[in-house]
């Protein structure tokens, strides 16, 4: 009777999967074969203001090119002081002044069209940099989520250590970040992946990140060299911030750093108890390295962003807010350190795995809820400007995936004759939301439902996977942020619908299908034309799965040379709060409880 219910079920998701699928696909084959997006939709941040009309030239000459303000150009008066790096900001643009001040605040009637277009520009700057502190803060509160799921999910008698991984991981990878980690990700790092021809949506001082390494080296569309490569590998400016007293690295420096942190706290998770404090002490201080160097990849200018203009594939890499840089690579540590450091003692008795409870299902929701929160400054916040409007796009992408993500998790385990387990919900949550981290500013609400129901299936399956395999991940971390990170990459490839990116990663082409127009085309995947975008996705899925599982292979064997990877088993049994932290987290319990 139970197989018959199983494939009952079984037979329902399919059915319900597939018709959601082709009625889709079908809505799409009856739009317009020349979709028209939106011009000012499309761009991947704030343009440079409108420049003055020239002059008309006299007949026979050629037209003087209008001079463009030095805030947005990054550059120095050779005759003069530098101008950046600028630790005030008040050199990009001008603010306003209660008495009378540079550009006449005493008589505004007495404003010039140069200097209130000062003040807009200086506005901008800084309507876009509250945006990303705020957003960051945001990404920072969310390790309080990930301390409470994790302990959560674990045992009591661990609940210490494992708050205290949570905890210290977020000094151990920033100090890691200041003095490598921000140089080699984003040294080379001025404009990002927005169009040529576009300015740095923080300011100009983003300028001063311009040294790197790699091949082949990269012109602009008049044949200047910019600084970057064709094949980037590394950055290498911006070591301890040595020269960057700017407010624009500044700011970039801290969004950054507790995006990193996130890839950093992952394999906590799947390495919980039974993780050696000194070994994840010395693990916090390397995982920058693996971290930075796919990110410059990616999101620092590096050969995946341009496999758009060096290979042909769509856009390049594109990965709007981390599924690959930030919950792929911290997904396959997390694999590599759970192989590394083996399953926790009475976890798998003959072969079959035994059930460890989690000991405060609550708190995991109540952690579960708190990342959902801050998945709204994570997404939207990659935008870096608060003007760039497609920032509401973003959040309801966000949360129509993490929903989805939840019911469908929920649906897979009625097909597989289960109850709804909460802490499952909690992680199918989660996947969605990891899933369309990527795809979330180039997808309609329709391609992020489907791309977060399809995240809800494939988490409940995966933790049954690796499971079967004989891995022991106690919070599932390598389902809910590897595969489905992995996923996330992918279905940009797929649903990626054209209306925004456009210019991406110095990508130009005409309208699809249409008139030529400059950077009119954003990122589009297989469903909507371009198979190249796709194969780009893939290529980078492929590389940070491969790069990653190798650099985690090669630490965690190393780092175990230098002191052990795992505790004693008399430690493992009678919990690691009180061996490895010295305090307990529940002083009530016994430490000898399974």
């Amino acid at each position: 009777m139970k197989l018959k219910r199983v494939k009952k079920w079984v037979s329902i998701l399919a059915i319900a999967m597939t018709a959601t699928i082709s009625g889709y696909y079908a809505s799409l084959c009856a739009q317009d074969a020349e979709p028209k997006p939106d011009a000012a939709a499309a761009a991947p941040a704030e343009p440079a203001a409108a420049e003055p009309a020239a002059a008309e030239p006299a007949a026979g000459e050629p037209a003087a090119a209008p001079a463009l303000p030095a805030y947005f150009t990054g550059t120095n008066d050779p005759k003069g002081p530098p101008s950046w790096p600028d630790p005030t900001g008040g050199k990009a643009g001008t603010w306003v002044t209660p008495s009378a001040g540079p550009i006449g605040d005493g008589d505004p009637t007495a404003m010039t069209v140069d200097k209130l277009y000062d003040r807009i520009v200086h506005n901008m700057y800084s309507i876009n940099m509250v945006w990303v502190m705020v957003a960051g803060f945001l990404v920072m509160f969310m390790q309080a989520g990930f301390m409470l799921v994790e302990v959560g999910l674990c045992r009591a008698k661990n609940a210490s250590h494992t708050a205290a991984m949570n905890l210290m991981v977020y000094p151990l990878g920033c100090i890691a970040f200041w003095v490598y980690g921000f140089a080699i990700g984003w040294g080379n790092w001025f404009n990002g992946p927005v169009a040529p021809g576009w300015y740095a949506s923080l300011g100009p001082g983003l300028s001063l990140l311009n040294q790197g390494i790699g091949l082949g080296a990269a012109k602009s569309p008049t044949g200047e060299l910019t600084g970057a490569f064709d094949y980037g590998l590394m950055g290498t400016k911006g070591f301890f911030l040595e020269g960057l007293d700017d407010v624009s690295v500044l700011a970039m420096f801290f969004f950054m750093m507790v995006f990193m942190d996130t890839t950093a706290t992952i394999p906590t998770g799947s390495m919980a108890e039974r993780w050696s404090w000194k070994n994840f002490c010395l693990y916090g201080f390397w995982v920058a390295l693996p971290y930075c160097l796919y990110a410059n990849w990616v999101w620092g200018g590096g050969w995946l962003a341009n496999c758009g203009t060096t290979m042909g594939f769509g856009h390049g890499a594109v990965d709007f807010a981390g599924s690959g840089v930030v919950h792929a690579m911290g997904g396959i540590l997390a694999l590599a350190g759970a192989i590394c450091i083996g399953p926790r003692k009475g976890k798998f008795i003959n072969g079959k795995p035994v059930p460890m409870p989690a000991h405060h299902v609550p708190m995991v929701v109540c952690g579960t809820f708190i990342l959902a929160f801050g998945w709204f400054g994570f997404n939207p916040g990659s935008t870096l400007s608060g003007t760039d409007l497609r920032i509401s796009a973003v959040v309801v992408n966000t949360m129509l995936a993490g929903v989805m993500a939840c019911l469908f998790s929920m649906f897979t385990l009625w097909a597989k004759g289960l109850k709804p387990d909460t802490t499952m919900l909690c992680n199918g949550m989660l996947a969605g939301l990891v899933a369309i981290t990527a795809p979330c500013a180039f997808v309609d609400s329709k391609g992020a439902a489907i791309i977060g129901a399809i995240a809800g299936v494939l988490v409940v399956l995966s933790v049954f996977f690796w499971e079967n395999l004989g891995i022991d991940d106690p919070v599932g971390a390598v389902s809910v942020h590897g595969v489905n990170g992995t996923w996330g990459v992918i279905s940009l490839g797929l649903f990626a619908n054209g209306t925004y990116g456009g210019g991406w990663n110095g990508v130009n082409r005409e309208k699809w299908g249409g008139t030529p127009e400059a950077a009119a085309d954003g990122v589009r995947g297989l469903f909507y034309g371009d198979a190249s975008q796709l194969y780009a996705q893939l290529l980078s899925a492929a590389v940070v799965l491969v790069f990653g599982f190798i650099m985690g292979m090669v630490w965690f064997k190393f780092s175990n040379l230098i002191t052990p990877l795992r505790v004693s088993e008399a430690d493992e049994v009678g919990g690691l709060d009180a061996p490895e932290m010295g305090v307990l987290g529940y002083p009530e319990f016994t430490t000898n409880r399974d």
